[in-house]
């Protein structure tokens, strides 16, 4: 009970907010700078008692900065993690093949690369073409499941993963056996706040992003894709109307959808609407073609926060909308969820937009677009919580697949005696005067830089 108690308060007191402040951090800070300051003799007397350390060498090693390397210069060398495993996905199974690899490669890996399984023609593309123009040190692996169970069996010096929640977990259990460093990309429900309605200038442009990043690339099967909108309730009917038209004039025809990709993936959808509740909040669509596997563009008004379809990642043309009393709500909505990998708000409010970047967590943020971010390599792309974890794209890529190994290069020219026994209190004065003498002096150079 009292572990429990203590998580739950450690929990509450991230979740209040306090600890997002810069008065929190800074006080926090000076606070352990004074345990240091105020309880040294404490310090000195614990270190004795546990390691035998007289108190000059506690000073040197825990109580201070060690001045021991000072002169010296430092750098950090990425080196290459040697070999990495790259699964991709089948929503994009050529980008999300070579995003990564591109990363991989850059940062001198050697890599193996399994693609989907469920996009078999792009997969066998990538295992027919890579090896013609890349050399023996890149290696594409076709399969289904058991061959990447396999793969799994064996030691890898990184698993680069895109993909489910489920399967991630798969991949954290067997990379833990080798204490394997893991990148995970996963999905999850990625809302968009629609603040946009009482501005007639903004609501056809927000429209046509909102249908194009539910129902324009892969029909919604994509891990970046909107999962559902929020909006208050006395704009849902004109936001519902609006999408409609929306549909019917740009999304209808099946020439201008993505079939779902498989079987199993279409009945997983369809079983969203089993539920008699869910299937009642349908206002527009909700049709399937189980020969063709199409799955008409459908609109939900308010389906039961509790139903599976609020609960799952949606990764196809259904469309949930929330209402909410006033657009603020969201915040505490979210807040209460796990965190998405992506959050979206259509809005010109400032001060909402500060609340979002501030009161909530999730991969990251897109105002008034979606899915546009992918794009940007300027900006890190990934997870955070059950979304994933590790970024990738652009320079973030070779930080990904590299390890940043720390140097330190030191001369003979000086050599403090004070670092080492036998100990005495002049050795201590010192090591004090010689600590503040080398702190002022930083403090100097850097207010020099600053003129």
């Amino acid at each position: 009970m009292e572990v429990k108690r203590v998580v739950k308060e450690a929990r509450e007191a991230f979740e209040s907010g306090v600890t997002r402040s810069y008065s929190w951090r800074r006080s926090q800070l000076r606070a352990l700078k004074a345990i240091l300051l105020e309880k040294e003799a404490d310090i000195f007397n614990a270190l004795k008692l546990d390691l035998g350390k007289h108190r000059i060498e506690a000073y040197r090693d825990e109580v201070d900065v060690p001045l021991v390397c000072f002169p010296a210069t430092g750098e950090i060398v990425a080196e290459p993690l040697g070999v990495v495993l790259i699964f991709s996905s089948w929503n994009f199974p050529i980008g999300l093949s070579f995003e990564p690899l591109v990363g991989a490669i850059a940062a001198g890996n050697a890599v193996v690369l399994k693609p989907s399984e469920l996009a078999p023609a792009s997969s066998a593309f990538l295992a027919t073409n890579l090896p013609k123009y890349l050399d023996n040190s890149v290696k594409v692996v076709e399969g289904a499941s058991h061959i990447g169970e396999q793969l799994l069996e064996h030691k890898w010096d990184k698993i680069f993963f895109t993909g489910s929640s489920r399967v991630g977990r798969i991949i954290m259990t067997a990379a833990a056996k080798h204490l394997t460093p893991v990148t995970l990309e996963l999905g999850g429900k990625c809302p968009a706040i629609i603040d946009t309605l009482s501005r007639a200038r903004d609501i056809e442009v927000t429209i046509n992003r909102v249908a194009g990043a539910k129902w324009g690339p892969c029909s919604g099967q994509a891990c970046i894709a909107i999962d559902y909108l929020l909006v208050e309730e006395q704009f849902a009917p004109l936001l519902v109307d609006l999408l409609k038209a929306k549909i019917k004039k740009t999304y209808k025809d099946p020439e201008n959808s993505a079939r779902i990709v498989h079987k199993q993936h279409f009945q997983r959808l369809s079983n969203f609407l089993n539920d008699s509740a869910v299937a009642a909040s349908v206002v527009y669509g909700g049709s399937f073609n189980a020969e063709s596997l199409l799955i008409e563009p459908t609109i939900l008004l308010n389906p039961p926060l509790d139903s599976e379809i609020m609960r799952e990642e949606i990764f196809g043309p259904l469309l949930p909308v929330i209402t909410l009393k006033k657009i603020e709500d969201s915040i505490e909505f979210l807040k209460v969820r796990p965190k998405p990998l992506v959050i979206y708000a259509f809005t010109v409010d400032e001060k909402l937009k500060r609340r979002v970047i501030e009161e909530t967590s999730s991969g990251s943020i897109t105002f008034n677009d979606a899915m546009l971010q992918f794009a940007v390599d300027s900006l890190p792309f990934g997870g955070t919580g059950e979304s994933g974890f590790g970024k990738y794209h652009g320079k973030f890529s070779f930080d990904q697949f590299s390890h940043g190994k720390a140097i330190l290069r030191r001369s003979f020219l000086i050599e403090l005696s004070c670092r080492y026994p036998p100990w005495n209190e002049w050795k201590l004065q010192f090591i004090r005067y010689i600590y503040r003498f080398y702190y002022i002096g930083i403090i100097l150079m850097l207010l020099g830089l600053k003129r």
